[in-house]
């Protein structure tokens, strides 16, 4: 059970950020994955598209659909995925295993495009988020469990959802852009006391920066 600092110690003694609760492969994407910074194009539009299914679900549900995700959308290899036709929408919604939403199934072939274009204009999707990144005037003084809890969205994720808005880009909005961002190491918001909180920070301190 998480204390009101939003921190849980486990069975193997390393205290956490509340979220994973006791559950080995939440627990894995916690000490794993997320908050490291990411540079790849796949993986980042994997999880910018995985982050619009997500909506108005648990990110858990999706984790553990993920890899029937990634075998419906060519791995989201995003050139693969622009490609996409009608009957690969339907072969979509007839699939059981992952989320059957026609509008966000649509939303990420169109997403394909977009992100062509967005490379093609900038080099690579990571040229175009990682400028983004919050400078320290922009982000909170300390990480705790109030703060995380009282800001689902930001000032840069709402100014990134509004610019891939008008790129034409589509179930992107700004708590959507928030939870991406944490996910893909732009923030660290594991919370103080985490037992992951430095390593990552000392991974975004080590990390190049794309341009």
């Amino acid at each position: 059970m998480a204390h009101e600092n939003g921190l849980i110690t486990g069975e193997d003694g390393r205290t956490r950020c509340f979220w994973p609760g006791d559950l080995p492969d939440y627990l894995a994407y916690h000490d794993a994955e997320w908050g490291r910074p990411v540079t790849d194009d796949i993986r980042l539009f994997e999880k910018i598209c995985l982050e619009g299914f997500q909506a108005g679900l648990s990110w858990l549900t999706i984790l553990r659909k993920r890899e029937n995700f990634r075998a419906g959308f060519a791995a989201f290899d995003f050139r693969k995925v622009a490609l996409f036709d009608e009957a690969d929408i339907e072969r979509l919604v007839a699939d059981k295993g992952i989320i059957r939403h026609r509008g966000k199934i649509a939303s990420t072939i169109n997403n394909a495009k977009r992100a062509i274009e967005m490379v093609d204009e900038f080099g690579s999707l990571a040229a175009y988020f990682w400028p983004h990144e919050p400078g320290p005037d922009e982000r909170p003084a300390v990480v705790d469990y109030a703060t995380l809890m009282a800001n689902p969205t930001t000032a840069v994720s709402t100014r990134i959802s509004k610019d891939l808005k008008k790129r034409g880009w589509s179930f992107v909005g700004p708590t959507t852009v928030y939870a991406f961002m944490q996910a893909m190491g732009l923030v660290n918001d594991h919370l103080e006391g985490c037992c992951c909180r430095a390593e990552v920070e000392a991974l975004r301190n080590e990390f190049v920066r794309p341009t």
